[in-house]
């Protein structure tokens, strides 16, 4: 790769990782290629895009940028896992993926600016999904409502049952 081929992919590296939420660095050092590529599938399928790319490139496409934090990862072979929205999914799928391959590593990641190291990636990992949490939210301010409306509808019910009961009473 030329000078201004290595110019273009330092440029696009440091877009990518302005514009994501969470990026994870990872050794994959002794994979074999069915692996390597069972692996990009199951994080393309999760809306992740992985790259193994060179420490000394990445280090300029993180410099003076949030993704700053991750430097301190950059040695031996490096992946890197960019995660647009949701931080979970790619987190769930690397841990899984670590815990299956015992040569693949996670070395840390970043998350908002913030780094991670893998306790802190395990932890993003047992998370439920985006979905999951937002159904549960849901849920949380649905009950109230749901709860009012059967008090609501426990008044004429009480009443239809204590009307029942008269005429109960009276045909006996």
């Amino acid at each position: 790769m030329n000078r201004t081929g290595k110019e273009q992919l330092v440029a696009e590296l440091a877009g990518k990782l302005a514009s994501v939420k969470a990026a994870f660095i990872a050794d994959y050092r002794g994979l074999t290629v069915e692996q390597a590529n069972d692996l990009r599938n199951k994080l393309r399928e999760a809306g992740v895009e992985y790259q193994v790319v060179k420490n000394t490139l990445l280090k300029l496409a993180i410099r003076d940028t949030e993704s700053a934090c991750l430097e301190e990862f950059l040695q031996g072979p490096t992946a890197i896992a960019m995660a647009g929205e949701d931080p979970v999914a790619p987190a769930k799928v690397l841990s899984e993926f670590a815990k299956a391959n015992d040569k693949f590593e996670l070395k840390g990641g970043m998350l908002d600016g913030k780094k991670l190291d893998i306790s802190g990636i395990k932890a993003l990992s047992d998370l439920p999904s985006r979905e999951v949490l937002l159904a549960k939210v849901l849920g949380s301010m649905n009950a109230p409502v749901s709860n009012f409306v059967g008090v609501l509808a426990a008044v004429p019910r009480s009443l239809v049952q204590v009307l029942a009961a008269i005429q109960d009473k009276k045909a006996a």
